[in-house]
């Protein structure tokens, strides 16, 4: 009982609390604190009943006859009045206005750090704790056993006796001679309920703060709030999840037992956790010693640097001053020579004294070049040095800066991941960067995991995601010096939920936001446009590297338009990829232009591709439809798979015809086959319908799975890997990539993540006609 006494502890005052209440986010404290606390808010001063301290507090101390509560009056059985003043309805005079409600008030809780919402009636709508009232009472009991008495109230001083029971009733405490005077055999006084001696006796049960006298007999899931049946009635607890009380009791209580069991249970843990705290506290101090000797050392270092510092520049300083000295001191003796009687002048005064020509000449020369020397000097007079220091002053903004701006080292913040650069292909390409104001990073660690699935292809949720989290744990690609990574040997048609955070001295920073990416159903297919089925060359133009091909519209579609009122001419060139697939599941991906006018994207039979390749390029039958798979003549067989099968895009929206498996957006199919997923809307975008199927927006890059053995191919938005329309093929042959192009366009095939960290692409040229040979024999 002793060693729980910090549980007692009101969070405001730091003692044991008195008269405790219960705030709506669970936490207790004393009533006398909580009002204190509203008034410094600048809220009214709320009625509080008196502290039971003092014998004074209790109104029965005198007789217990006093205990009879005041009967109620006729008013109080009315049921209507009751359900009026509980707020249920009210009643206007004419010409009388509505009231505004009152604001709610806000109670700074410390264990939450934030403000609480009482309600409008603030502190009144708030329940006595008098569960924590009694553990508060056996504790004082406990521990203040023999040292401090409760004297009876009703024996006459000076010969008070000392109390030894207390009738909740009479809410008074009474010596035994007392008791059994006020509480004689054969009364109703007899049948009162005695407890311990006490000056802080509490309500026998909870009553409802806003109905008088009502029991709290149910209790709100939603609210967590207890609830009397007339509180049980209002429209505010509509739909709530109410319970009877005596069943959330036994509810809590379980649950509470489960827990201390689970607790009690684990002691060992608890003390290992607690040896590893107190030695983690060790460690803190230690290391804190260690810290302020860093820096008391990197000051000290600072401070000799500067000093060494201004010893240089203090030297180089005076060997300026003493030179520029020097050279004034010679050029001021120098002028003083000209000066009459004294130094050049005289001794050219004594020079011209001289009569003998030659011996004149002969020393008069260097004379001469003085003189002339001096006289240019005369003329153009200038310092020999400059007596401004200005260039030896010191700029150390910057510097003063970084003193100014001298912090502990501070971990990376969390790294931005680049959704537009990351994706999920034949490996994982993971791509971030650091924000402005973030501390640099030496490396970065890569996490990444499989998200758990369920049979049925949903989420896991509850247990079995925590299960699935456990299975598929966390991995690690560790010291990654870039800002990209690449993962490989990742399950295929799996969800990886990816991470990033930098570490530098002060260790690892905080983690960035996850992210989710799609490995696609299939292995990826590596392939390259074929540019020798004989192209156009005015109209199409494939790249060096064979992955890009771009169509240009061309003399031909000029004159090709000349017979479009006689009938229905379109000029279209064919691209085929230069592999072919004869087995198993396959999986590529293209992005399309969105300025182009028609592409066609999908897959046929490398022999009807040929033959319709072979055919002229004019097609004068709007009846041959590739996205139909079919042409005059096929159809008389509709049970026989198409040899084609394409999904038309331009001018930034993608074709989507009522095929026999269209993911339509009411996710059913136009036969009624089970659908995998619905359509992919991008942006809110409403996808415009038509007779013959719907208009969505152009992903930014698509998708197509073909599975040879079933004879399906199926087309994806490559950016969230969501079906858009899934058809049959027939697959009795080799089948090949396909791409029609009619009118201008551009289409780019999806570079492999290998082929892109490598340093050289390996060029790989696969030709068909090998194959077409064995096809023919």
């Amino acid at each position: 009982m002793k060693s729980m006494e910090r549980e007692l502890h009101c969070p405001v005052c730091k003692e044991i609390v008195k008269q405790p209440v219960v705030l709506p986010c669970q936490h207790s404290v004393c009533l006398m604190c909580a009002s204190e606390v509203l008034v410094q808010n600048g809220y009214p001063p709320p009625e509080l009943p008196p502290e039971p301290n003092s014998p004074a507090s209790t109104p029965n101390t005198r007789s217990p006859h006093q205990a009879r509560r005041p009967m109620p009056s006729k008013a109080d059985h009315r049921p209507i009045d009751r359900v009026l003043r509980s707020g249920f309805g009210t009643y206007l005079s004419p010409g009388r206005r509505r009231k505004e409600p009152p604001h709610a008030m806000l109670f700074p809780c410390p264990p939450c750090g934030r403000e609480v919402e009482l309600g409008e009636k603030g502190l009144t709508d708030c329940l006595r704790n008098l569960t924590l009232e009694r553990i508060v009472e056996r504790y004082r009991h406990t521990v203040s056993l023999g040292s401090v008495a409760v004297m009876c109230q009703f024996c006459k001083p000076p010969q008070s006796l000392e109390a030894t029971k207390g009738c909740a009733d009479c809410r008074a405490s009474f010596c035994n001679e007392c008791f059994k005077l006020y509480h004689p055999w054969g009364t109703p006084r007899a049948q009162h309920e005695h407890v311990q001696p006490t000056l802080n006796f509490r309500p026998k049960v909870l009553s409802c703060p806003e109905h008088d006298q009502e029991r709290l007999h149910f209790y709100c899931r939603t609210c967590q709030r207890l609830l009397c049946p007339l509180c049980k009635l209002r429209r505010v607890h509509a739909g709530h999840k109410v319970a009877p009380v005596a069943q959330a009791y036994q509810t809590l209580k379980d649950k509470i037992t489960k827990e201390m069991n689970y607790v009690l249970a684990n002691q060992e843990t608890v003390l290992g956790q607690i040896t590893q705290l107190e030695s983690a506290i060790t460690q803190t101090e230690a290391n804190s010693v260690a810290a302020r000797e860093q820096l008391s050392q990197s000051v000290r270092d600072l401070t000799a640097l500067l000093a060494e510092r201004h010893a240089s520049l203090t030297e180089a300083l005076e060997r300026a001053r003493q030179k520029r000295g020097e050279a004034l001191a010679g050029q001021v003796a120098e002028r003083r020579s000209l000066l009459e009687h004294a130094g050049l002048m005289a001794f050219s005064q004594e020079l011209l004294k001289e009569t003998d020509p030659p011996c004149f000449v002969q020393a008069a020369r260097q004379t001469h070049s003085r003189l002339s020397t001096s006289i240019e000097g005369l003329q153009c007079f200038s310092l020999a040095a400059d007596p401004s220091f200005r260039h030896f002053q010191l700029d150390v903004s910057k510097e003063l800066k970084l003193l100014t701006d001298l912090q502990f080292i501070q971990a990376p913040l969390a790294p931005v991941i680049d959704t537009q650069k990351t994706l999920a292909y034949d490996q994982l390409f993971l791509c971030w960067r650091l924000p402005q104001e973030s501390a640099p990073a030496w490396h970065f660690s890569v996490e990444f995991r499989r998200r758990g699935v369920v049979p049925g292809g949903g989420a896991r949720g509850g247990i079995q995601g925590r299960l699935a989290a456990a299975r598929w744990g966390w991995q690690r690609l560790e010291e990654v010096g870039g800002t990209s990574a690449v993962i490989d040997r990742l399950e295929m048609d799996s969800v990886y939920v990816l991470r990033v955070r930098g570490c530098n001295k002060a260790g690892f920073g905080e983690y960035s936001e996850e992210v989710y990416l799609h490995t696609p159903p299939a292995p990826v297919l590596n392939f390259y446009l074929d540019s020798r089925w004989g192209l156009h060359a005015d109209r199409l133009v494939v790249s060096k590297e064979q992955r890009c091909a771009r169509s240009v519209p061309g003399l031909s579609l000029l004159q090709a338009a000349d017979l479009a009122l006689t009938s229905c001419h379109l000029t279209s060139d064919l691209l085929v990829g230069d592999v072919a697939i004869t087995q198993g599941r396959h999986y590529w991906a293209c992005s399309v232009e969105p300025g182009s006018y028609l592409v066609k994207v999908g897959v046929g039979l490398e022999a009807k591709l040929q033959e319709w390749f072979h055919l002229p390029q004019d097609m004068a039958s709007p009846r041959y439809d590739p996205d139909s798979g079919h042409d005059s003549g096929a159809e008389d067989s509709l049970d026989s798979p198409p040899p084609f099968s394409f999904l038309t895009m331009g001018m930034g929206k993608i074709f989507l015809p009522h095929g026999p498996n269209h993911h339509n957006n009411h996710g059913c199919p136009a036969n009624g086959t089970s659908p995998r997923r619905s359509p992919t809307i991008s942006n809110g975008n409403i996808p415009a319908s038509s007779p013959t199927g719907l208009t969505y927006p152009l992903p930014p890059r698509l998708g197509v799975c073909l599975d040879f053995e079933k004879g399906r191919v199926t087309f994806y938005d490559a950016h969230s890997l969501r079906p858009l329309w899934e058809g049959p093929v027939d697959c009795s042959g080799p089948v090949c990539p396909a791409f029609c192009f009619i009118g201008g366009g551009a289409l780019q095939l999806q570079e492999l993540v290998a082929n892109r960290m490598a340093d050289q692409t390996p060029v790989r040229r696969v030709t068909i006609q090998s194959r077409v040979t064995n096809l023919n024999n």
